[in-house]
């Protein structure tokens, strides 16, 4: 079962979303503003992505009313305390695999991994 983060009003995540019912296969959606990844997954993904600040929304409103383009900060602290500040969709077809944000092309490796 392919795992989505992110947020009912994101087109991105929304997009992610249709994709994978467009395909017939079965996801997990967590609205991260009710339930933010857990530290464990969010390391998982990171790990996957390419590291912290790969998961972070530097564009995201969240990101601007926090001044981050004006500070050293630590991405792993900031994203666990802020889930707002993640970049959206991450989607992870299991432990050790994930895509952030619009990556059609690792999505679509993942739907068909999914299916055979």
């Amino acid at each position: 079962m392919i795992q989505i983060f992110g947020g009912r009003k994101c087109r991105a995540t929304q997009r992610a979303l249709r994709f994978f019912k467009d395909r017939g296969i079965e996801v997990q959606f967590r609205d991260i503003e009710i339930k933010p990844p857990s530290p464990g997954e969010l390391d998982d993904i990171a790990r996957s992505a390419g590291g912290f600040p790969a998961l972070l929304d530097d564009d995201s409103p969240a990101a601007r009313a926090r001044g981050l383009a004006h500070l050293v900060y630590d991405a792993r602290e900031e994203l666990l305390r802020d889930a707002g500040l993640l970049r959206t969709p991450l989607v992870r077809p299991g432990k050790g695999q994930a895509a952030v944000g619009m990556d059609e092309k690792a999505w679509k490796l993942f739907a068909d991994a999914s299916k055979g």
